[in-house]
Order: structure tokens, then C-alpha cells, then sequence
């Protein structure tokens, strides 16, 4: 086993000892930079994953590989990213290259699975099995990537600046290859100051940055609504700028890189457009969205030597941050790329530039008048109110956070009311999880916060602890998004957590007295009930309810309705 510091590397010595043997020197300057090579800039790039289920437990075979690969040469993919040097994926894809002499070179990922104190064991063995694959495929393999996206702030796999460089440097002094990383721009730009960004450049050779405007239009970092661009030239002006974004983030990187490394080139290792909303990205990820995006990026030159496409094809198992791929999960070439297979390869849908999506601004629902708001019920009583628009529980029914932290499904056993409920299953992160029914038009609701207004609601479960109902509104786009939510206990507005039905009925008023900025959005947004956007939203934020976390018992909702 190979064991790494941050300044030696320590090799065995006759079998019960360590020497320190020197570490070749890292490269400090242009002069050892490993030089990156000229067919990073001259192939066009693309990330491959090749699972194809609906979960990682199935692993793609040779001939799966080999399928996915011919595609890509077909179209002239010829520079690939796999992301780490699993033996399943990675060493089959390398095999699969070499066997059948495919023109196809690889930057190889080497996964870090987080920090040495808690990680450092996979990560070695991982390590290991990288440098095997660098030096056994050195005629495929142009460039390792050590790490993905672990040290941008907002990542779920944190891991120190001074563990990535030790590993970095650990591998790069076994292989010829030149080494890097893949993480955020705003970590290679070292935004505002609060990265140890210096600690990785002084020990790679290039810079692999991701840089992803659709992932970034909830912050409010780039005008993606264009609302003061009519209506027919909206859609064009978005993706126009989501380019500059792009080369706003790359700008940045390069700012700061050439302060430090004024040789070292940049690629973009990561990019893209999703096709369709798997996520929140309503109004911005479409078929011909997707194609607008590609074929700007297609067009920048003077920029990045490669820009990686992510990614070659869907994968399902990522449930909501599915459908970046330019292929569908059947194989099928998606628009953006119709120009370049037949049409037995492609989907069968036609669309033109008229069909991209672009922003609407909501419009301005009646205040409810009636005396019940029917969200979710088999039957709608007389009289009672609806939400606008469509409200079929399976398409408006989304989880939080992306992979999701909450799976529904429509189950007919033993109904509160009617014939069918919503059971929710939790895949919590490690804050929490929740689940919540979009509206698809903000509905004016202020008539239910009243002294006699209620949310209402049956449910059935036994999961431990507190949870959390209320509602959202505003939108975190136009950075009004608020949380509205309120926790109750067993034994509260007839919440019971017996495994039988109960009927649970909360003050609208109380819910609404817990309301908060959601998160990341500015202080100034405030609660405002004439933009009710989620009308229910059930959740565990172990920060707020203090259950112990983790817990995946299903919770099975119905009959779901606001009343005065």
C-alpha cells in the first residue's frame, strides 16, 4: 500500500521499513509543466458513463461499451473523460479502445471518495488502480484527472485543498501523463478569495474547470429570463447569454491561473444543456435549447484547448440531474446531434428554432375565493378550487435537491380517500430530505391564512420523530423564494405515527409564521400568498425537526386540500 504525505513519498525497504525517497519536484513553473497534448485541441470531447439502469448495480457490459463508443466515433467523439479507474467501467472502456482499435483517446478520472482522515484507504486503492491504467494504456490515456468537484464550497464531497494536492502529486509521480483536477470555476478562480486554490495549481499541469449556467440560473448569477427582450427573440437571447456565462466563468479561471501559472492551459472539463426538465429547470431545458447551447460552445474559439460535453448519454439512475445527455438511454442521437446520424439512430421528434422554451412571467392568478383548495383527492368536492393549469400528481410532484431525497409513487392498497395515495419514499442526504407539489402557476391564496384557515392532509407512517408540512412561495429564480414551513410532532393537529390513516389539520397562520428566505435567496424575499408555488411540501431538515437522520420509512399522503 502505497502511503502518501504532503511533501515525501515513503517506499518500502526490505520488507519491515519505510525510506523516505524524494518526490520528483512538483511543477512550480513553465518549464516543468508537462506539455498537454495537441489532440486535447484538435478531438472533439465528450464525458462517458455508460450505465444505462436505472441504478449503478448493473453495470454496462463490453459489448454495451463497444456499442457506445462506435456511436461516438461515428460522430466524431473522438476525446473522452471517464470519471474514475474502476475496474468495471473504466479498465472494460480502455479494453474495449485497445481491442478494437478504436481512434478514440481518454482523460482518465481517478475518484476521490473523500477526505484522507476518513477516506484515505479507497482513495489509495483507487489511486492505485489509476496509475495501472495510466502506465498499462499510456498510447490512449492523454491526461488524469484526480478527483471530482471536491472542493468547490457547495459540494457534497468535501475534501481539503492539502489532501487533493498530496494525492495529486502522489499520482503524478508515478505516471508520464500530465495530472489534474476537476472542480467548479469558481475554485480555480479562487471566488472571492476563499479557496486554497494555490495549494492545486502548484502541483498540476493543467486546469479542468466545469462551468454550468443552466445549473446556475436558481442563484440569480446571470439574467437566463431576458424578459426585456420580446418575446420571439427571448429564447435566443438566453442561450446568447449562457455562452457569455460561460466564457465569464472561463475568463475568471484564466484571471487567476495566469497570476499564478501563466503557461498552464485550461480545459473545460465539464458543460452542458439539459434536453428536458428532470430537475427545476422550467422554461430553460428543451431539445432546442440543448442544440443552441452546443453550437454556441462549438463556436468559441480563442478560448479553453477543449471543451468536454457533458455528457455522451442519459442516465437514468441520476433521477433529476438525468438528461444532459446528447443520446438518449436507447442510444438514440438526441436533436442537438441529428445532423450528424441517420434517422434509424435518431430520436424520431422534429423540431425548429421556434420550439425553444424561454421565460414567461407567471401569470397573475384570481385570489381563491372558495372555501376549499383541492391539491391531491380522487374526488373534488363541489364548489372547492383547483390549482391552474395541469395537476396530475406524477408530473408535478417533485424532490428536493438533485440526485433526488425523496421517491414517489401512486399506490391503490387502502386509500385515506378514493383509490390512490402518494407514498413517499426518503433518500435523505445527510441534512435531510423532502418532497413537495409544484403548482404550475402560482395560485393567490391569501384568503386561507385567516384565523380559520387549515392545511389538511391524511397520512400514514410510522417514521420517528418530528416532520415538517407547509408550503413555498415566490420563486428562487427571481430570488422571492420562501420557505413555509412548520414542524410537528406526534400528538400534534392530529398527527399520529401509528402506521394507521389520520387526519392532520395545521393553522395556516402558524405554518405561516415559521416563514424564511429559502435558501440561498437574499433577506428581502418575504412570504407573500399571492404566489403560492409549492401548495405542499412535506420534508425532514434534521437541523430543524433534531431527529437522529438517515431514516428511510415510507410516508403515504392523501387527500390533500387547504379550507376556511
Amino acid at each position: 500500500m502505497l502511503a502518501v504525505t504532503a511533501s515525501m513519498l515513503l517506499t518500502a525497504c526490505g520488507g519491515n521499513g519505510w525510506t523516505e525517497t524524494p518526490r520528483p519536484p512538483a511543477p512550480c513553473c513553465a518549464s516543468q509543466l508537462r506539455p498537454l497534448s495537441a489532440e486535447f485541441s484538435t478531438r472533439k470531447a465528450v464525458s462517458y458513463s455508460g450505465y444505462r439502469g436505472a441504478d449503478r448495480s448493473t453495470v454496462p457490459s463490453s459489448a454495451d461499451i463497444l456499442q457506445d463508443l462506435q456511436l461516438l466515433v461515428q460522430g466524431n467523439f473522438r476525446l473522452i473523460r471517464l470519471f474514475d479507474s474502476s475496474d468495471e467501467h473504466a479498465l472494460k472502456t480502455l479494453q474495449v479502445i485497445k481491442d478494437n482499435n478504436l481512434d478514440i483517446k481518454v482523460q482518465l478520472g481517478i475518484w476521490i471518495s473523500g477526505p484522507k482522515a476518513t477516506q484515505d484507504a479507497a482513495n489509495q486503492a483507487e489511486i492505485e488502480r489509476g496509475v495501472a491504467l495510466a502506465n498499462t494504456y499510456k498510447d490512449i490515456v492523454l491526461g488524469v484527472s484526480v478527483g471530482n468537484e471536491t472542493m468547490v464550497d457547495w459540494s457534497g464531497l468535501q475534501v481539503p485543498p492539502a489532501d487533493m494536492a498530496a494525492y495529486i502529486s502522489a499520482v503524478r509521480a508515478r505516471i508520464t501523463q500530465p495530472v489534474t483536477t476537476d472542480d467548479n470555476w469558481a475554485f480555480f478562480a479562487n471566488d472571492q478569495k476563499k479557496y486554497d486554490t494555490d495549494k492545486v495549481l502548484s502541483v498540476v499541469d493543467y486546469v479542468s474547470m466545469h462551468t454550468y449556467p443552466l445549473a446556475d440560473t436558481p442563484w440569480g448569477l446571470w439574467d437566463w429570463q431576458q424578459a426585456s427582450v420580446p418575446a420571439d427573440q427571448r429564447a435566443a437571447a438566453m442561450m446568447d447569454a449562457a455562452l457569455a456565462k460561460a466564457k465569464k466563468d472561463y475568463d475568471a479561471v484564466a484571471t487567476y491561473v495566469a497570476s499564478k501559472q501563466p503557461s498552464m492551459p485550461i480545459v473545460i472539463g465539464e458543460t452542458g444543456w439539459k434536453s428536458a426538465t428532470t430537475g427545476n429547470e422550467t422554461q430553460r431545458a428543451h431539445p432546442v435549447n440543448q442544440k443552441m447551447y452546443f453550437d454556441r460552445m462549438a463556436t468559441w474559439t480563442n478560448g479553453p484547448k477543449a471543451i468536454f460535453t457533458f455528457e455522451a448519454f442519459d442516465e437514468p439512475w441520476k433521477g433529476g440531474d438525468d438528461g444532459w445527455g446528447l443520446f438518449d438511454v436507447n442510444r438514440l442521437a438526441k436533436y442537438v446531434i441529428y445532423d450528424l446520424y441517420p434517422a434509424n439512430q435518431r430520436e424520431t421528434a422534429s423540431y425548429t428554432l421556434a420550439d425553444a422554451v424561454h421565460f414567461i412571467a407567471a401569470a397573475s392568478n384570481p385570489r381563491i375565493t372558495a372555501n376549499t383548495y383541492t391539491l391531491f383527492a380522487d374526488t373534488v368536492p363541489n364548489g372547492a378550487a383547483v390549482p391552474a393549469g395541469p395537476n396530475t400528481p406524477l408530473t408535478v410532484w417533485q424532490a428536493w435537491d438533485n440526485p433526488a431525497t425523496a421517491v414517489g409513487a401512486l399506490v391503490s392498497a387502502g386509500a385515506a380517500e378514493g383509490s390512490t395515495a402518494l407514498e413517499i419514499t426518503p433518500v435523505p442526504k445527510s441534512w435531510g430530505w423532502g418532497f413537495f407539489l409544484q403548482l404550475s402557476n402560482p395560485d393567490d391564496l391569501t384568503n386561507f391564512n385567516s384565523a380559520t384557515g387549515t392545511l389538511n392532509f391524511s397520512i400514514k407512517t410510522t417514521y420517528a420523530g418530528k416532520l415538517e408540512v407547509g408550503f413555498f412561495t415566490g420563486s428562487t429564480t427571481a430570488n422571492t423564494g420562501v420557505d413555509v414551513y412548520l414542524a410537528i410532532a406526534p400528538g400534534q393537529y392530529g398527527y399520529v405515527n401509528d402506521g394507521a390513516w389520520h387526519t392532520v389539520s395545521v393553522p395556516v397562520s402558524a405554518i405561516a409564521a415559521k416563514a424564511a428566505p429559502a435558501f440561498g435567496q437574499p433577506t428581502s424575499a418575504t412570504l407573500d400568498m399571492t404566489k403560492v408555488s409549492n401548495g405542499f411540501v412535506i420534508a425532514d431538515r434534521y437541523a430543524v425537526t433534531g431527529n437522529a437522520g438517515g431514516s428511510t420509512t415510507k410516508v403515504q399522503v392523501d387527500n390533500i386540500y387547504w379550507s376556511k
